[in-house]
């Protein structure tokens, strides 16, 4: 089964990663990935720049309304995610216990739809 593991964090929270505490999480970051790679079991993975950097688009009645920002107003953000093929929630569960950021952020995991080719 793939699912999607998206990881969602409070930016105010998550460490500095230009401080010494910051980089023992970033090499923690970078120990995960490997072992996911190494089980198999990772599809791909990225990280995205903070929310100061996001832009919205949404189209209302045929005009296109762009908003700096993300759009819903949490404390929590979207920060990446990572797509793993994994035998059952069980497992993708298993691998979302694992990611560094757990113990202060949220990881949702969200099964990827599969369309039917014909």
């Amino acid at each position: 089964m793939k699912y999607a593991l998206l990881l969602y964090a409070d930016e105010t929270v998550q460490p500095d990663y230009t401080t010494a505490e910051g980089a023992a999480e970033m090499q923690q970051w970078f120990e995960f990935s490997q072992e996911l790679g190494a089980a198999g079991a990772m599809l791909g993975g990225e990280a995205l720049e903070g929310v100061a950097t996001a832009t919205t688009v949404q189209v209302r009645e045929g005009s296109t309304i762009t908003a700096d920002g993300p759009f819903a107003e949490t404390k929590e953000a979207l920060g990446g995610c990572y797509l793993l093929d994994v035998d059952d929630l069980d497992a993708a569960i298993k691998w979302a216990e694992k990611i560094p950021n757990v113990g202060y952020g949220t990881v949702e995991i969200r099964p990827l739809m599969v369309f039917d080719e014909e």
